[in-house]
């Protein structure tokens, strides 16, 4: 199959894409999505296997209104309704409970909810107007392997798997949506996304920050809950945000082979590192590095000869915890230690 980029002045021949069945990568401003018609199953296991996604995986269903919402679900709370005027289009998912049969267990992963999502992002809502029917949106990538912020990311994993990528350019946020289920009597987040729970807290008062571990024969609610995530091939370690990095430095003059190192600015001037060991600019702070922590991953990974890879912490407040939630699957809980 020859993957086809599409413009965002061709939002046209995309949407008869997705009608047709087959599968189109589109942008939203967090990280690129896999779309397939969210009411075709033939399409949805597509999406599975073109991941090479655990099929027990719940899928975000992206919408461009509160009305098609209204058509798949049992009924919107009015803590839903309030956080959908503050927060949509944007970066936060919300989970609630649907109409029995609306949609496929292949969506669904054979729950009773479903996560819905409004991405802020004109062309892809002109996709979904076009297309007519809501989308499913997995991040475009590899199961397992670090979200996509570019279309070029998207075809270096999918290419000739899927139909299509409607390239918008490089994403602003750079990780996943805030998921939020609304399904259960005490809001819960269940993913730290850029929308943090004091953005939410400031709208409805109180809610929980998730700490449950999905068990092996467990379906997980959303996304990023249960299978290994955002890693690149080499071992990748956290760097405290307390660390000493001269230490660091002195580690990394003794290392027969080149390591990785993903740091803020201030860091990379401080380490003044040869150009025996690669490094990638997480720019100023938090916010930079949130947008930049996937592509630096996947840069890494052009590199065959890095089989480490050190990256700054942050402290998990704010826009950190969505930071350190993804760096912390990556490294798979590893810490640098000297």
């Amino acid at each position: 199959m020859k993957t086809q980029i599409f413009a965002p002045d061709e939002i046209t021949a995309a949407a008869a894409t997705l009608r047709a069945g087959e599968l189109v990568a589109f942008p939203t401003e967090t990280v690129y999505g896999l779309g397939a018609d969210a009411t075709n199953e033939a399409a949805v296991k597509k999406v599975y296997q073109a991941k090479g996604r655990p099929s027990d995986n719940p899928l975000i269903v992206h919408v461009n209104s509160v009305a098609m919402v209204e058509q798949y679900a049992a009924e919107i709370p009015a803590a839903a309704r309030q956080l959908m005027a503050h927060f949509w289009p944007g970066s936060l998912t919300i989970i609630l409970k649907i109409k029995p049969g609306v949609l496929s267990k292949t969506v669904t992963g054979g729950l009773a909810t479903v996560a819905f999502r409004y991405p802020d992002c004109a062309p892809t809502l002109a996709l979904i107007n076009a297309a007519g029917v809501p989308l499913v949106g997995p991040s475009a990538n590899t199961s397992g392997k670090p979200s996509p912020t570019t279309a070029q990311h998207v075809y270096h994993d999918l290419a000739g798997k899927i139909a299509g990528i409607l390239d918008n350019g490089p994403t602003r946020v750079g990780v996943e949506s805030t998921v939020l289920d609304l399904s259960t009597a005490q809001p819960v987040i269940l993913r730290p996304g850029a929308v943090t729970q004091a953005d939410i807290e400031a709208v409805i008062g109180s809610i929980e920050l998730n700490h449950h571990q999905v068990k092996q024969d467990e379906i997980p609610k959303a996304p990023g809950m249960k299978y290994k995530h955002y890693a690149p091939n080499a071992q990748v370690y956290m760097v405290r945000p307390d660390a000493d990095w001269q230490q660091v430095k002195q580690w990394l003059q003794e290392q027969a082979a080149p390591v990785g190192v993903m740091a803020t600015d201030s860091i990379l001037q401080q380490l003044q590192l040869p150009a025996t060991d690669l490094t990638f600019s997480l720019g100023t702070d938090v916010t930079t590095a949130a947008h930049r922590l996937f592509d630096g991953l996947r840069t890494f990974d052009h590199h065959p000869t890095i089989k480490q890879i050190l990256v700054q912490a942050f402290p998990a407040t704010g826009l950190g915890l969505a930071y350190m939630n993804r760096l912390n699957k990556s490294a798979g809980g590893q810490y640098f230690k000297y």
